[in-house]
């Protein structure tokens, strides 16, 4: 059974949100915006256009993010609501987390104002999103860390394709804030590459309709590989499964993070594996969460829509019809998906 990309949307550091078409959504590439320091963080649009500004001042930041990218993802499909909403996040709310437990300091855990804690879960998004549409359908959010977001796609691959949905809803968002960067730069999740955050969302269904983006092939995740040669045997197996073969493949998306314990892994297999591929990485772009997955789909889905991807980023010359993502979180979670042209 076939599942289509039918719409997108993403909020990241780059200029990407609200724009439809593939061509003008990848103009960003030509003139990316650089980190200024050690953490990029979402360029955000007027939301009061987007949401309804009552409740706009009762939600945090990440709320609004995912609020505002899944209804333009609905939008742009002309969907006014779909089969079930999936969600994948790795730390939820931190806003709202970190304001909770500083009001457990600060008021001596009596008198505890219940409105952080009731925003602060993780499945606060998924529950926003699914309140505003009156959706009443299947509802789920995963918290896999590096696999949160793989999770939710997964889950909706199976819905597709067991009947239960017809259109599901499925996205990754995660956030940083001061508080959460300096804890987690403190446990040295953040070597080189700075600190990233976004939210992306996706229809999938199981027909493609007018416009869809591309087909959604396969998923796969592998956990604490020993060593390059063991990554290599997962992405033959991968690829095999899926009657594809390694120069069947134009396009390597790679979630390189200039950490050389981590990119040591990539290097070893881009020289065995994807050594007769064009490879190139996204992480610059977005930064490094655990749900950035999101995004390097999301740039996927617009390049084989295009056809092309711009000279900016690579030698890539001839129409793009196949790439495959290639991600690792922490040199812990491995992530492959693989995605194709209509």
């Amino acid at each position: 059974m076939e599942l289509y990309i039918r719409a997108v949307s993403a909020l990241s550091p780059q200029k990407t949100f609200g724009l439809s078409p593939s061509n003008e959504a990848l103009s960003f590439l030509a003139d990316p915006v650089i980190a200024a320091g050690n953490r990029m963080t979402c360029i955000e649009p007027d939301y009061s256009g987007r949401v309804d500004p009552a409740l706009i001042r009762r939600m945090s930041r990440i709320i609004k993010m995912g609020v505002a990218t899944a209804g333009e993802c609905l939008k742009e499909a002309g969907l006014e609501n779909p089969d079930a909403i999936i969600t994948g996040t790795a730390y939820g709310c931190l806003a709202d987390t970190i304001l909770f437990l500083t009001r457990i300091i600060e008021g001596q855990e009596e008198m505890l104002p219940p409105t952080a804690f009731i925003q602060s879960t993780h499945n606060t998004v998924g529950g926003q999103i699914a309140l505003m549409l009156k959706c009443h359908g299947y509802n789920n959010t995963f918290v896999h860390r590096g696999f949160s977001f793989e999770s939710a796609l997964l889950d909706a691959m199976l819905l597709l394709k067991e009947k239960e949905a017809t259109h599901v809803l499925a996205g990754g968002i995660d956030e940083i804030t001061d508080t959460s960067h300096a804890i987690l730069s403190r446990f040295g999740l953040y070597k080189r590459l700075p600190a990233g955050e976004g939210a992306a969302f996706f229809l999938l269904s199981s027909a493609p309709g007018a416009g869809a983006y591309a087909k959604l092939d396969g998923l796969a995740t592998f956990y604490k590989p020993k060593d390059g040669e063991e990554i290599g045997r997962h992405i033959d197996s991968f690829l095999t499964r899926h009657s594809t073969g390694i120069r069947d493949i134009d396009l390597v998306l790679t979630g390189n993070n200039a950490y050389s314990k981590d990119d040591a892994m990539y290097q070893q297999v881009e020289r065995s594996v994807f050594s007769a591929c064009v490879s190139i990485p996204y992480k610059h772009l977005c930064g490094e969460y655990p749900t950035s997955a999101s995004f390097a789909l999301w740039l996927a889905a617009q390049i084989v829509r295009s056809g092309h991807l711009p000279s900016a980023q690579g030698p890539v010359s001839d129409r793009v019809k196949k790439i495959l993502i290639y991600n690792q979180y922490l040199g812990i979670h491995h992530s492959l998906i693989l995605l194709s042209a209509c």
